[in-house]
């Protein structure tokens, strides 16, 4: 009875159109352009492209950017309107790319903080009031996922729909703005998600279009690194290409793609001694995200995480993850559990997410047959949801963008690898020891 409830719960937190067309044999509606969007705001010192991340333990980072460079990096904040019963400071940046200067970068944490609480907020000493509410203490826990995102219609579409949803956080697995080296496009991308990011945490981590570096001339991640400035420090890293962080009851790894990661490299020494860390009866969910895929059935970006997944598998492997999230092919996919390319009750489930609305268009070329791993597949643009119910059991949904309605199309109960038996198997602490 409980996971009926849930599962009434959910769509009733979420509306849409269970059932209809579904799968690769789907007829998708035409492409939509690119938006125009207006990034400036009124006055010079007012906050624009507002986001917020977590900061390590009951803290929040809020980032803005102002085109007046002597506005303070200051945030007020309590839990009523207009009253702001504290106040933090925090530090800033800027960044030059060949004939673009950016605004006054902010990031300011706040906190300690209340969990499963509204906070009413303003950034620097004049402007608007925001409001966010943190995430809950314990379960349940809902996270919002979607890959490649870009400025289009889709785009704007997948967002209104995960608007429509109730939901704690949001996960990106890289590719966010596709500004591809025009650094206003970064402007433009942070106005049209300001009013979900400003709201409600996003965990972001790099993708291939982040990079935008020039030889001689410019090196990568500038803008990437500088305007969404993630808790790296606070998991131990020290690049904000990789990290981790905990929320509820689940510990959430983010790994770069487009950094070194063989097993001499700093990341995979991070990753290990991360996982080592991981207490499965404080956190039993344990998740994945990055941006290319280790499992792919589809044509697009064939082999592209070979190596990374030869380098860290086994490692992801014996910590017993309970799920693996991508991006980069531009369609949905979800996989069975799956380790060493064959079906493993052990191994993590891998989805594939890179669908959120970017302007390169579909993937629509799968493999046939399908693998004995791929369960089900779909070229067309949406978001997932992840709904952690309690320490065992998770409901995940895909909601396709169908014209405007957000239609579910996919969904199915996860079970969390932290009560199976498969760590104490898997021979863990050995692989974990130095």
């Amino acid at each position: 009875m409980e996971f009926i409830g849930a599962t009434i719960l959910l769509v009733f937190l979420c509306p849409s159109a269970i059932g209809g067309r579904s799968g690769e044999d789907y007829v998708r509606p035409l492409p939509r352009e690119t938006l125009s969007l207006p990034w400036r705001p009124v006055r010079s010192s007012d906050p624009q492209q507002v986001h917020i991340s977590l900061a390590g333990i009951n803290h929040m980072r809020i980032t803005w950017i102002t085109d007046n460079k002597s506005s303070p990096s200051i945030v007020k904040y309590g839990t009523s309107p207009g009253e702001y019963t504290s106040s933090s400071q925090g530090e800033s940046t800027s960044y030059k790319y060949l004939f673009y200067n950016s605004g006054k970068i902010h990031h300011v944490v706040i906190g300690p903080l209340e969990s499963n609480t509204t906070y009413f907020y303003q950034c620097g000493e004049q402007g608007p009031e925001f409001q966010l509410k943190t995430p809950p203490a314990e379960f349940p826990i809902t996270f919002a996922v979607v890959g490649d995102l870009g400025q289009t219609g889709w785009t704007k579409s997948t967002l209104d729909h995960i608007s429509q949803c109730k939901y704690d956080l949001h996960l990106l697995p890289g590719d966010l703005s596709y500004a591809d080296y025009q650094q206003h496009l970064w402007d433009s991308f942070g106005t049209l998600v300001q009013p979900l990011a400003s709201t409600r945490p996003w965990m972001v981590t790099e993708g291939n279009h982040e990079k935008e570096s020039i030889l001689f001339f410019e090196s990568r991640f500038q803008a990437y690194n500088a305007r969404w400035k993630m808790p790296y420090q606070e998991s131990g890293s020290t690049s904000n290409l990789y990290y981790s962080f905990e929320v509820a009851g689940a510990h959430i790894i983010m790994l770069g793609s487009y950094t070194d990661y063989d097993e001499n490299s700093e990341q995979y020494a991070w990753l290990k001694a991360d996982l080592a860390k991981v207490d499965r009866e404080k956190t039993p969910w344990l998740l994945v995200l990055l941006h290319a895929p280790w499992y792919n059935s589809n044509w697009a970006h064939q082999g592209e995480g070979e190596a990374m997944m030869a380098s860290m598998e086994s490692l992801l492997y014996a910590a017993g993850v309970d799920i693996f999230i991508a991006g980069h092919v531009h369609a949905y996919e979800r996989m069975e559990r799956v380790f060493n390319g064959r079906v493993d009750p052990c191994g993590p489930v891998h989805i594939t997410i890179g669908d959120g609305g970017n302007r390169e268009g579909l993937a629509q070329r799968f493999f046939k047959p399908k693998p004995e791993w791929s369960v089900f597949r779909e070229a067309s643009f949406g978001h997932g949801k992840l709904k952690i119910v309690n320490s065992t059991h998770a409901f995940w949904s895909w909601h396709r963008n169908d014209n405007d309605e957000s239609v579910n199309s996919d969904e199915f109960w996860i079970t969390s690898l932290s009560t199976s038996g498969c760590i104490v198997r898997k021979g863990w602490k050995i692989l974990m020891s130095p």
